[in-house]
């Protein structure tokens, strides 16, 4: 049968192939654009944006653009796009994910398209997954940039308003989607447009974009404010459920699911217990009253707290404060804190302070702020697996770059052993082999707990090297404890002989180049040479320049020679995206790698799918200990494995933004309303729309047309036009006439409203009373706004009841949603009409403003996990408890810092002395 797609090549050849035509037009260019001057090539911007400017398309500019990037590059960073690049380059221009392997040059493509797109002049946001990568990123590509005579700014945590402002309103804008989205939701919080610091949202280039799109988009960006202490209350709860789970019997839990659930035995026992303690409400019919729901949710938070949250594993606890650890890239996560009272119900299971809760004030899902953006693109090197998610959400399609030079990476079968210790020794085995050899190898590990297992096995382990009996294998760890080494690390990891432990290499931004890095080592000297108070010449640096690129391609071929980077997998994760990731990292450009998984019945993924079934199979077929199996069709087995839990995670990211969406467009209307109230120099005439709209609510409330006089609640509309308007009304005699009916009432008293509004328009000035107008409209908008997000949470968790009663919950909460939207919209007129009516307006001089108590949270709706202020190199170094520091090996320094002397400065540039900065670490 005849191989259509052989003969023709798949869509995505076919689209790499109609972009490569274009690539030689532009490669057509180059040479005259090589034989410009540097103030005629930088003048080339301002044709180009002219041009723009005067109607002409990007598209039609295209191929001058990236001409005149590739230039700027050759000359500020030395570096030449290749003809795949610029394919790269027109992916994301077209809104596309480009799909490019680990060292092919993403940074670099991004120029392209940011170049083209920032000639409009309306801004473009390069979006990073953590502020090292936008610092540095935005440094590098700048000089390309600025040559070109473009603006570049930075957004990282920590900045004030005016650099902010000033950052989002350069041509091209470097930060982080934790920013970006946060900024967001801080400009619809403010109440003056001076403040706010974003510009509408034109086009946005996301790195790692599965990372920030996919992994990242279980969780939602809210920004809330703190409520009352309930410590006690936590640590009440959390005493009685100890009790309870003594009994395994009282509650069931889903490891796939990361649910807990009391069983119908457990829910009898708990309530009997809590009834006896007194604290369930009085007079209330058990447990399940609604005067109870509180308890309910809270005994709920703190089962899941003392049975699904490991310590060491999805949390450390350090200083008296629980830390999370993110489960994609291994890190401390400081300053995040999990949502509905399940961090609280931790810190009381550690019996540490426990820190109040917090109020939701503004809330918006890492999808719809990314659909915010009017073109939308990705890069990264891991795409494909989730291609469908990425087109169905946010519309973009993956195109497979071709590779530079062709990939001669030796992918081996996955080694599958009955136990955890057996393939432990295999791969201290397989790493003594490598250290002994000369090859470096990068070990991929699943969380903290592990990676530091392998790191004492390694410690202890003996073993004949060069004739001699050696106690330990030097090797360097990469995970939560020792991030400000992270980049360092990473820089090393290609020397023949290193051994690197990694929790996750995602997100790492740094390559592992074969013999070293050579950037990283000339910043090295530069710090080194600093600290010791030398001065840094240009003769100097050259010398050094040219001395570390020798002595690496001296490292790098013995590198080769030993077969290049071993990566080294000691579990499957459970997307196969993660996998591949720390598989990218050798075999980079062209050059030899293997990578190989070892696995055991006993791992996660395998245990919960097919652990009890795949040790039996091992039993039957006399697998001894310490031998493995290995086939294809195993490998085949893991990944079904694997997709069945990508679907998964797939449908909970779908079921987010399902709800999500039904509150989006209230969202949209209530955050446009309020810009449109805040630019506004004149809100009189809603104002009056509100107050008139009161008016005719309460009437026809309490006076229905077509009511007769005895049903009217007359004595209620006294007293509402009392409270609402400050007027003492007789509505009663008004009723007793002879005829009237409901209209004339509401004419009289919508007249004597206008008229008790005009008396208040007479005590102050015009722009006095405009003014109050305005801070009332906006403060009730925000205050509004806040309670209906309460509302709409706590909707939102007690709706999948709805489905035993054969409802649909989604539908279900789209109804329920839009009710309350309503009520929020009437209470907001009735609340307005109210106080412009009814308080006491002095004007005084105002009262010191204390900061706003805000906290920052990025919600997982599954697991509760809470991401936020990420933790930056060199951060937090002193503040390591000793134990913690101990525990880093001498190793895991950079080469060439062991010799630094204690009360020297700290060669990484902190300023400290070495003893107190990452001395402090060994």
């Amino acid at each position: 049968m005849l191989d259509l797609k052989k003969v023709f090549g798949s869509s995505n050849d076919r689209k790499v192939k109609q972009m490569l035509g274009r690539v030689a037009k532009i490669n057509a260019l180059e040479a005259g654009y090589a034989g410009l001057s540097d103030e005629a090539l930088r003048a080339k911007t301002d044709e180009l944006r002219g041009r723009v400017q005067g109607g002409a398309s990007l598209d039609s500019v295209l191929n001058e653009a990236f001409a005149v990037v590739r230039e700027a590059a050759k000359r500020t960073l030395g570096m030449r796009h290749f003809d795949v690049q610029m394919v790269g380059g027109m992916v994301l221009h077209h809104g596309g994910i480009a799909e490019m392997r680990t060292g092919e040059g993403k940074t670099l493509v991004a120029t392209l398209p940011v170049y083209l797109n920032a000639l409009e002049g309306k801004g473009v946001h390069v979006v990073t997954v953590n502020d090292y990568l936008a610092n540095r990123d935005a440094e590098w590509m700048g000089r390309v940039y600025k040559f070109l005579g473009l603006s570049v700014g930075v957004i990282v945590h920590g900045l004030s308003q005016a650099e902010r402002q000033r950052a989002y309103h350069s041509d091209i804008t470097y930060g982080t989607n934790n920013e970006f989205g946060f900024d967001y939701l801080r400009d619809n919080l403010v109440y003056e447009a001076s403040d706010m610091v974003q510009r509408p949202h034109h086009f946005a280039i996301v790195d790692e974009v599965d990372s920030i799109l996919i992994d990242e988009a279980r969780t939602p960006l809210i920004i809330s404010g703190p409520t009352e202490d309930r410590s006690e209350f936590y640590r009440t709860i959390d005493r009685v459920v100890r009790e309870l789970i003594e009994d395994p019997e009282t509650f069931d839990h889903d490891e796939k699911q990361r649910q807990a659930l009391l069983t119908e035995y457990g829910s009898e026992k708990i309530e009997e217990m809590l009834e006896a303690a007194g604290h369930l409400a009085p007079d209330s019919a058990g447990l399940y009253d609604p005067a109870n729901v509180s308890i309910v949710h809270h005994v709920n938070q703190a089962l899941r707290a003392n049975v699904l949250y490991q310590k060491d594993k999805d949390y450390i606890v350090r200083a008296g404060e629980v830390m999370l650890i993110d489960e994609f890239t291994g890190r401390m996560m400081q300053g995040r804190r999990l949502s509905e009272g399940l961090h609280q119900a931790i810190e009381a299971k550690e019996g540490v302070e426990v820190q109040p809760e917090n109020q939701t004030l503004a809330s918006i899902t890492i999808q719809n702020y990314f659909r915010l953006y009017k073109k939308l693109s990705g890069m990264t090197g891991t795409a494909a697996t989730e291609a469908q998610e990425f087109f169905d959400i946010y519309g973009m399609d993956v195109t497979e770059i071709p590779t530079n030079v062709p990939v001669v990476r030796i992918d081996d079968d996955d080694e599958v052993y009955r136990t955890t210790d057996e393939k432990n020794r295999s791969i201290v085995a397989q790493i003594e082999d490598c250290y002994t050899r000369g090859q470096p190898i990068l070990v991929g590990t699943v969380s903290i707990e592990k990676s530091e297992l392998l790191s004492e096995l390694l410690k202890a382990h003996v073993f004949e090297h060069e004739g001699k009996r050696q106690v330990g294998i030097p090797h360097a760890v990469l995970n939560a404890r020792y991030h400000e080494q992270e980049a360092l690390i990473v820089a090393d990891a290609g020397i023949p002989g290193s051994v690197t432990i990694a929790t996750n290499m995602a997100g790492r931004g740094t390559d592992i180049q074969l013999g070293g890095n050579l950037d990283m080592r000339m910043a090295r000297w530069r710090q080194e040479q600093t600290a010791l108070g030398a001065e840094v010449t240009a003769e100097a640096e050259a010398e050094q320049r040219d001395a570390i690129a020798a002595e690496i391609e001296s490292k790098r071929a013995q590198a080769l020679a030993a077969g290049g980077l071993y990566v080294l997998g000691t579990e499957r994760h459970e997307a196969r995206r993660i996998d591949n990731q720390l598989r990218g990292r050798t075999g980079r450009q062209g050059d030899p790698g293997r990578s190989k998984f070892y696995l055991s019945c006993e791992d996660d993924l395998l245990r919960i799918f097919a652990g009890e079934r795949l040790d039996a199979i091992m039993r039957t077929f006399g697998v001894q200990e310490g031998e493995a199996i290995t086939h294809k069709w195993l490998n085949q087995a893991i990944a079904t494995a694997q997709k069945r839990v990508e679907q998964r995670n797939y449908e909970i990211r779908k079921n987010l933004l399902k709800y999500d969406d039904v509150v989006n467009d209230q969202r949209k209307a209530v955050f446009e309303q309020r810009s449109e109230f805040m630019v506004a120099d004149d809100l009189s005439e809603i104002v009056g729309e509100m107050r008139r709209d009161t008016v005719d609510e309460l009437v026809m409330r309490l006076i229905p047309p077509k009511a007769y006089a005895e049903q009217w609640d007359v004595h209620g509309l006294t007293w509402e036009a009392k409270s609402e308007f400050g007027l003492d009304l007789p509505i009663e005699a008004w009723a007793a006439e002879e005829g009237i009916g409901n209209d004339e009432i509401l004419e009289r008293v919508s007249t004597a409203v206008e008229a008790r509004a005009a008396e208040r328009e007479q005590l102050l000035s015009s722009a006095q009373m405009r003014s109050v107008e305005k801070q009332f409209l906006l403060r009730q908008v925000d205050e509004q706004w806040r309670e209906h997000l309460t509302h709409l949470d706590h909707l939102k968790n007690v709706i999948g009841l709805r489905g035993y009663g054969q409802r649909d919950p989604l539908n279900e909460y789209k109804v329920e949603a839009f009710s309350l939207f309503q009520k929020l919209q009437g209470e907001l007129r009735s609340n307005v009409t109210r106080w412009l009516m009814t308080v006491e307006i002095q004007f005084a001089p105002p009262p010191p403003l204390e900061p706003r108590e805000l906290v920052e949270m990025h919600i997982d709706p599954l697991t509760g996990e809470n991401e936020r202020i990420p933790l930056s190199f060199g951060n937090d170094l002193g503040a390591l408890p000793q134990e913690r520091r101990a525990a880093a090996p001498v190793s895991s320094l950079p080469e060439g810092w062991q010799r630094t002397g204690r009360n020297a400065l700290c060669p990484c540039g902190s300023g400290k002395k070495f003893k107190h900065c990452h001395g402090a670490l060994v």
